[in-house]
């Protein structure tokens, strides 16, 4: 019966999508750029419409205010201790559109059109990031009531405005209303496939620490026919600092900064190694051809699972046009570190701090400038709905489902774990010529009429799992 079921889910997905597409599209249309006070109403509009359809769709749904722009809860209860309570997580704000004349067509017109390899594509702002991965599991949960009367499990839905801003008022509502958002765990629609066919798991997000270094030398800029020589040149003292910050074999020089570092499962190694992910299909396209991280490391660990320190910034002196002889007093860095499981970023942050100030000589002084600091979050490899997942989008790609880490940080899924205790199921379609955050934003049709299926497959798979 369960397998009639779903079939019959499944089925109607498909001949209701265009209807999908339009639902999709609607949502789009709506302006809601959330680092822009210009389009505060937008956002509420955003926020309006999805709690409509959601309400659409069965769940109790509200609209809630916060210090910033609404957040939407919904909820659809009904199985109580019987079945999973799921926590689906999402956000309806998207990046600003500029550069605009760089678009091919209006941003906020949505319209299926041919990508140069053959694909159908929706092109618009937001149709990835993350409207369109959203309501992909929106219109499963529409096709599961529409079918069967019910959604197989408990669930409730939380979308917030504020994610492109870092979600700074999102966040203290968590924290505020944390009681209510009680489930076993989350569920995140905001990651990618390996590739257009072969769907991904996300098992691991790597934390960020971001750090600012300033070297103050004499106490003015100096003229360097006069001073050249013989007095310290900040740029030069910040230089041999941050080149010493790796070794020949492109491992980070820092005291501890490996400890409690941990290599990833070796039966997932080697799942990695078949992918194949070589110099000439992932640096080349960027103009690259050499990878830099450790040298005793895959291409993909250096990317995925292995921590990393990034120079981002570094300024000091005259840097107009034409020259000025001079020995500037000041030097600036900034520099940031992709941290995984194991890593405390606080302890990190002392390390990089003790390691720069050991290297300052006596007449130089050293300021440091605090900006983010989050640990890594990585899920149990062996956790049952991390396996219940991998088996329903593995039967609707019809190729193994690949577990993978991430380089980048999601803050919310550390919130989720912080606040609420939950872990995250990381799922998502996208792709890395989605061009999110930037002109000609797309998401492939495949991928969301077939999220669409995987998330219907999922749901079924996860109301399956005994408690």
């Amino acid at each position: 019966m369960a397998n009639a079921q779903l079939q019959s889910v499944l089925d109607h997905i498909d001949a209701d999508f265009d209807n999908s597409l339009e639902r999709l599209f609607a949502l789009i249309r709506i302006k809601s750029i959330s680092a822009d006070p210009a389009f505060a109403a937008d956002c509420k509009a955003a926020a309006d419409h999805l709690a409509k359809d959601l309400t659409t769709v069965g769940f109790a749904t509200e609209v809630r205010p916060t210090a910033g722009h609404p957040a939407i809860v919904g909820k659809s209860n009904g199985h109580g201790a019987a079945k999973p309570h799921v926590l689906f997580y999402g956000h309806y704000d998207v990046q600003p559109v500029d550069p605009l004349e760089l678009w091919h067509r209006p941003p906020f017109e949505p319209v299926v059109a041919d990508h140069a390899d053959g694909r159908k594509i929706i092109v618009a702002r937001g149709a990835e990031d993350d409207k369109g991965q959203l309501m992909t599991f929106v219109e499963a949960c529409r096709a599961w009531k529409k079918v069967t009367g019910s959604l197989p499990l408990d669930v409730t839905v939380l979308i917030e405005g504020e994610e492109e801003v870092g979600s700074k008022n999102f966040v203290p509502f968590l924290e505020e209303n944390k009681d209510e958002f009680k489930a076993d765990f989350a569920l995140v629609c905001d990651t990618g496939m390996w590739d257009p066919n072969t769907p991904a798991i996300t098992t691991s997000l790597r934390g960020l620490l971001y750090e600012e270094v300033k070297i103050k030398a004499a106490n003015r800029d100096l003229h360097s026919g006069v001073f050249g020589g013989g007095a310290r040149n900040p740029i030069r003292v910040l230089t041999e600092v941050l080149g010493g910050l790796f070794d020949a074999d492109g491992r980070i020089t820092i005291p501890g900064f490996y400890d409690g570092v941990k290599d990833v499962p070796p039966e997932v190694l080697e799942q990695w190694k078949k992918l194949n992910l070589t110099p000439e299909s992932f640096l080349k396209p960027i103009g690259l051809s050499i990878p830099a991280g450790e040298k005793d490391r895959l291409l993909i660990e250096q990317i995925s699972s292995r921590p990393t320190c990034d120079i981002n910034g570094i300024w000091g002196g005259y840097i107009g046009e034409g020259s000025k002889t001079v020995i500037p007093s000041l030097a600036h860095a900034k520099v940031s570190f992709r941290l995984v499981e194991g890593q405390d970023p606080l302890k990190i942050r002392k390390a990089f701090r003790d390691y720069v100030s050991a290297r300052i000589p006596a007449d130089c002084s050293v300021e440091f400038g605090d900006h983010s600091a989050g640990a890594a979050i990585a899920l149990d490899w062996t956790m049952k709905p991390l396996a219940a997942a991998k088996q329903a989008l593995t039967e609707e790609w019809g190729k193994e489902t690949i577990l993978m880490g991430s380089g980048a940080s999601i803050p919310i899924v550390t919130d989720f774990k912080k606040t609420l205790g939950l872990d995250s199921l990381l799922v998502g379609f996208g792709l890395d010529d989605d061009n999110i955050h930037s002109p000609n934003e797309k998401y492939d049709l495949k991928s969301y009429h077939k999220g669409i299926r995987s998330w219907a497959r999922i749901l079924a798979a996860l109301a399956e799992m005994p408690r």
